[in-house]
């Protein structure tokens, strides 16, 4: 099955230090690198990577930025017919703050990511009336509720922020993690419980499928009559960066590619171990055979 993914496309720029300034403070880094990134056009790749049909819907700007941005996309196999260049408008662009953990800090300029319109959705969902579509909140709101008309709505609510009940009623699946999740229902989920009680909000709301990221912790999938916490597995993280982006692309993948809910979850989780072991963002999406080579019998 094919899958649109709706969403923002950076460049991210890297910077690498001991530990987070204070406010105020100059502290002298290390390292710095540039990287293509945005949570869309990250997921869009890691599903490219995996080997997935994938189009992207969204915008860059008529920059030298747009260009790296666009070529990053279809080297992964990703179709970039849906992207709109805009005219006199910037890129997208992302500041990152890398510590020794590999723990980050980001603030992201959406510059042309802030022209993807409903329109634009809508021509897709035309395009691709049987595709599943993806969205996050790098773009604005009213084009990423467009994907609640689609046949299986996936909503992954990056960066938090509040959402109508109305998009919650029309999604397959929401994949919050723990600061999302908190911002959405209140709950902040560090154990079980809390974790079940939150999904339930989210569930009462319409949401059929509720999968809570956390973090080196795994994550925690509900469909209100099933449920599992899948463990992520240990790896000697160096970044990470858009590990939560490789695990919600991965994810769609696997569901979208047939899957069951235990086996989408357990390679997914693979998926985003093994990105943090490597620099960057879309660079550190693993490919198929790379995965398969780490993911072992869940494969």
């Amino acid at each position: 099955m094919s899958i649109c993914v709706v969403g923002s496309a950076n460049l991210d720029f890297v910077f690498r230090a001991d530990r987070f300034p204070a406010a105020g403070e100059t502290v002298l880094g290390g390292d710095f690198a540039s990287f293509p990134g945005g949570k869309g056009a990250n997921q869009a790749v890691a599903i490219g990577k995996l080997g997935g049909e994938v189009h992207f819907v969204g915008c860059v700007g008529d920059d030298r930025f747009g260009d790296v941005l666009i070529d990053s996309l279809r080297a992964a196999g990703v179709d970039t017919a849906l992207l709109r260049r805009v005219e006199g408008v910037a890129s997208g662009c992302a500041g990152i703050v890398l510590d020794k953990t590999g723990q980050n800090r980001i603030i992201v300029a959406p510059g042309a990511n802030l022209h993807v319109s409903a329109e634009q959705v809508q021509s897709a969902l035309a395009a691709f009336p049987y595709a599943s579509f993806l969205a996050q909140l790098e773009i604005p709101l009213d084009a990423a509720s467009e994907i609640g008309l689609s046949q299986r709505a996936y909503l992954n609510p990056a960066p938090a922020a509040p959402l109508p009940d109305s998009l919650l009623a029309q999604l397959f699946a929401i994949t919050p993690n723990e600061t999302e999740t908190e911002v959405l229902t209140g709950i902040r989920p560090d154990h079980l419980d809390s974790c079940r009680a939150a999904a339930k909000v989210l569930l009462d709301k319409g949401a059929k499928n509720v999968v809570i990221t956390l973090g080196e912790n795994g994550c925690f999938w509900t469909s209100g009559q099933q449920e599992l916490l899948v463990p992520s597995p240990k790896v000697n993280a160096i970044d990470t960066v858009a590990a939560g982006d490789c695990f919600t692309g991965a994810l769609v993948y696997f569901l979208s590619d047939g899957r069951d809910w235990e086996n989408s979850l357990n390679l997914a989780a693979h998926a985003a171990a093994l990105s943090v072991t490597r620099e960057g963002a879309q660079a550190s999406m693993p490919t198929r055979d790379e995965l398969r080579a780490f993911a072992g019998a869940f494969w």
